[in-house]
């Protein structure tokens, strides 16, 4: 879909390009949020802030106070994912998160930390989990279970990459067709499917890693 994008080289892809600068932009916007914190909040703390806040609060509300312990991946998963979501509809930059590479790099992250944590707070009674309520279930219930797990990093790639790079296709066709007014109704919708789609991706994780945590029923 991108006929040019700035940074366009022979030695990585453009997803893995785009990636690197991403993670350059918010290494950079981290240093400058924390900088000359007791004289006046400049602007970027203050949009920093209202980020970081929201997801604290997001985090809390889903998975209560233990949740906390999480906040570095969740708040790196959404901040990451809502820049590259909106970098993808700068012309001449792409999103890494349309390429199914990335997408599927960071739900397998949350996938392997799920049952990780799962592990750690149960042990070996983490297995009850898959298992049903009794045990004449178990040969029913326990190949649903894995199944159902197995699905999630697919679901999560899959949805993410899916609708951004469906959303840049239509921006596209849209903007060879008719370049002018008629497309920036969809930019303002794109925008907000950006934000959407990052703060579905990290709420999916946060239930994940929380259903591993509770008690088997």
């Amino acid at each position: 879909m991108h006929d040019f994008l700035f940074l366009q080289n022979d030695f990585f892809p453009p997803y893995v390009t785009y990636t690197w600068v991403t993670m350059a932009l918010l290494a950079l916007l981290s240093y400058l949020a924390t900088r000359r914190i007791d004289i006046l909040p400049n602007r970027i703390q203050n949009v920093m802030e209202v980020v970081i806040s929201s997801i604290d609060t997001m985090l809390i509300d889903t998975m209560g106070s233990k949740g906390r312990q999480f906040f570095p991946l969740i708040a790196t998963l959404f901040i990451f994912i809502l820049v590259s979501n909106l970098m993808g509809l700068v012309p001449g930059f792409a999103g890494s998160t349309t390429n199914l590479n990335t997408t599927v790099a960071m739900a397998l992250v949350v996938f392997v930390i799920t049952h990780i944590v799962g592990v750690r707070t149960h042990g070996l009674k983490y297995i009850k989990q898959f298992l049903g309520p009794v045990w004449w279930l178990i040969p029913l219930m326990f190949p649903i279970e894995v199944i159902s797990h197995l699905s999630r990093p697919l679901s999560l790639s899959v949805r993410l990459f899916g609708n951004m790079e469906g959303g840049h296709i239509v921006l596209a066709v849209l903007f060879v067709l008719v370049p002018l007014l008629v497309p920036m109704p969809m930019v303002v919708l794109k925008i907000l499917i950006s934000g959407i789609q990052a703060l579905v991706f990290t709420l999916l994780s946060m239930m994940y890693i929380a259903g591993a945590m509770e008690e088997a029923h």
